[in-house]
C-alpha cells in the first residue's frame, strides 16, 4: 500500500486498484497528488472511494472528473459534493459535444430546422399555459395574482429604466432632426422635420426602441433569475410544495411587463419629440409654430397605434425571458446561454411582430 499525505491512499489487490480520498480536495491539496492519482488509474480496474471526502471545490471536482474520464469508478460521494461534481461534469460534457466532428451540410440544416420547430412548439405551449393561468386568476384565493411581486417587478423593470429609455429616446429624436433638417432645408420645408420626428417616434421608434431596451435590461434579468432557480432546483421545490411556477414566477413578470411598457413608450415619445424640438429651436424656429406643426401631423390614432404595440411588446419581452429561464439546462454556463438566448429571441420577435403590425395597420388604414 502506497500513501501520499493524509488525503490520498492507493491500495493494489491483484489487478484491482483502489484509490481512497479523505479530508479536503481543494486547490491547496490537489496539486500535490494529481499526477500520482491519475497515473494510478487503470481503465475498468480502478475504484475511486470518495466516501471520506469532507470538502471538494473546483480543483477537486476536476481531479475526480479526470479519474472518471480515464476509466475510474467514483463511489461514495456525499450528496452535496455530488451536486458540484455533476455540474462540473455536465459542463465538460457540453464542451465535448461542441467539440464533436461537424455535421454534414444536410445534417446541419436538419438540426437547425428541428431546433426551430421545437422552439416554436415550446413557445406555443408556453402561450397556452399563460392563457390558462391568466384566465384562472379570477378564481379562488389560491389562484390570485401576487400583486406585491407585480409592483416590485414593475419598479425594477419600469421606474429604474427611465434614465436609459429617456436618454436613448431624446438622443434619437435629436439625431433624426439633425439628419433630416439639411435635406429638407434645400426645398424650404425644414419645418416638416417636426412631422417626421413626431410620427416616427410615436408610431415606430418609440415602441420598438423601448421594447429592445427592455429585452436587454429586463427580459435578460427574468431569464437569469428563473434560470438560476432552475439550476439550483428551486423550481422543482416549488412544484413539490404544490406551487405552480407559471402562476408564482411567470405571471407576475408578464403582467408587470404588459403594464409598464406602454407607460415607458409614452415617456420615450415625449423625450424623442423634445429632442427634435431642441434642434429646431436652435435653428431659429419658434416653439409655437413647432407645436402647431406637431399637433397637426400627429393624431390620436398615431398615439394609440404605438400604445397597442406596447402591450404586445411587453408581454413578448417578459414571456420570452421567463420561457428561456425555464428552459435552462444544468451547467455553470447554462444561465448565460439562457440569458443570451432571451435577448436574441426577444429582439427578433419584436421586429417580426412590428412588421406584422405595419402590414395590419396599412390594410385597415390605421
Amino acid at each position: 500500500m502506497a500513501e501520499t499525505g493524509k488525503i490520498f491512499q492507493m491500495t493494489q489487490t491483484g489487478e484491482k486498484t483502489r484509490l481512497q480520498f479523505s479530508g479536503r480536495l481543494d486547490s491547496d491539496s490537489v496539486g500535490a497528488i494529481w499526477n500520482e492519482a491519475v497515473e494510478a488509474v487503470v481503465d475498468g480496474e480502478t475504484v475511486v472511494d470518495a466516501s471520506e471526502v469532507e470538502y471538494c471545490d473546483g480543483a477537486g471536482s476536476a481531479l475526480l472528473y479526470e479519474l472518471q474520464r480515464r476509466g475510474g469508478r467514483i463511489e461514495g460521494l456525499r450528496s452535496e459534493i455530488a451536486k458540484v461534481f455533476e455540474l462540473f461534469a455536465g459542463e465538460e460534457g457540453e464542451r465535448k459535444t461542441k467539440e464533436r466532428p461537424s455535421d454534414s451540410p444536410l445534417e446541419a440544416v436538419g438540426r437547425v430546422g428541428w431546433d426551430f420547430f421545437r422552439d416554436v412548439r415550446d413557445q406555443i405551449t408556453f402561450l397556452g399555459q399563460m392563457t390558462v393561468v391568466f384566465l384562472s386568476l379570477r378564481g379562488n384565493r389560491a389562484n390570485r395574482i401576487r400583486w406585491n411581486d407585480v409592483w416590485a417587478i414593475f419598479e425594477r423593470a419600469g421606474v429604474q429604466a427611465l434614465v436609459v429609455v429617456g436618454m436613448i429616446s431624446f438622443l434619437t429624436g435629436l439625431i433624426m432632426a439633425f439628419q433630416a433638417a439639411p435635406p429638407l432645408q434645400q426645398f424650404g420645408v425644414d419645418i416638416f422635420v417636426v412631422n417626421l420626428v413626431g410620427l416616427a417616434m410615436v408610431r415606430e421608434l418609440g415602441p420598438i426602441m423601448t421594447a429592445i431596451v427592455l429585452a436587454g435590461r429586463s427580459g435578460s434579468a427574468f431569464a437569469a433569475e428563473i434560470g438560476t432557480m432552475k439550476v439550483n432546483e428551486e423550481i422543482d421545490a416549488l412544484t413539490t410544495m404544490g406551487l405552480d411556477p407559471m402562476r408564482f414566477l411567470v405571471a407576475p413578470r408578464v403582467l408587470a411587463g404588459i403594464m409598464v411598457t406602454p407607460l415607458l413608450i409614452v415617456y420615450a415619445d415625449l423625450l424623442g419629440v423634445a429632442g427634435g424640438f431642441v434642434v429646431m429651436v436652435a435653428r431659429g424656429f419658434p416653439t409655437v409654430a413647432l407645436w402647431q406643426q406637431l399637433t397637426s401631423a400627429v393624431g390620436v390614432n398615431d398615439v394609440l397605434a404605438g400604445l397597442i404595440k406596447g402591450f404586445v411588446f411587453g408581454a413578448l419581452v417578459a414571456g420570452i425571458g421567463c420561457l428561456r429561464g425555464l428552459q435552462t439546462k444544468n451547467g455553470a454556463s447554462a444561465v448565460g446561454v439562457s440569458t443570451t438566448s432571451s435577448v436574441v429571441s426577444a429582439i427578433f420577435l419584436i421586429v417580426v411582430v412590428d412588421a406584422v403590425f405595419a402590414v395590419v395597420y396599412y390594410m385597415i388604414g390605421f
